[in-house]
């Protein structure tokens, strides 16, 4: 598949993701103390920047299949991609949301934040690595212990 991306694709991808965390930042919302606000109910502001994207990519799942029968840069046909609602992903939410609790920051936001100066968001970015290197480990284990089951059978 990655024979057939354009050529250009990751610089796409690269200036997209420069737009994205100067937006972040610009707007303010890649300080932790905006979150935090957001999550104790001071402040909405968050809820607007969160439902305007929920309305964007809404509409762009709906229309851009319509509109063309394959991804203009990877050349990859539209599908979705149904994920089951299990334990696992009840853990990961639960996770996910205590670590943005704890840190006022989600995982896109906390490189944006440590772009604008906010170098205490370092112990969150480790925590996130350290979180996802022991999920990554645990799986691999979780993997493995079925393998060897399957092959005892």
């Amino acid at each position: 598949m990655s024979q057939q991306r354009h050529p250009l694709f990751m610089p796409l991808i690269f200036v997209g993701g420069l737009i994205f965390g100067f937006g972040l930042g610009f707007s303010h919302m890649a300080r932790p103390e905006v979150v935090l606000n957001f999550l104790q109910f001071e402040d909405f502001g968050l809820l607007f920047v969160m439902g305007g994207a929920a309305v964007v990519t809404g509409l762009a799942f709906a229309l851009v299949p319509r509109l063309r029968e394959r991804a203009p840069l990877t050349g990859a046909a539209y599908g979705r991609r149904l994920k089951s609602f299990d334990r696992n992903v009840l853990i990961g939410g639960g996770i996910f949301g205590v670590g943005w609790g704890l840190s006022g920051i989600c995982p896109g936001a906390a490189y944006a934040s440590l772009g604008v100066g906010n170098v205490t968001i370092l112990w969150a970015i480790a925590g996130m690595f350290v979180g996802a290197y022991a999920q990554g480990y645990w799986r691999s284990q979780r993997t493995a212990a079925e393998t060897i089951s399957a092959g005892a059978d």
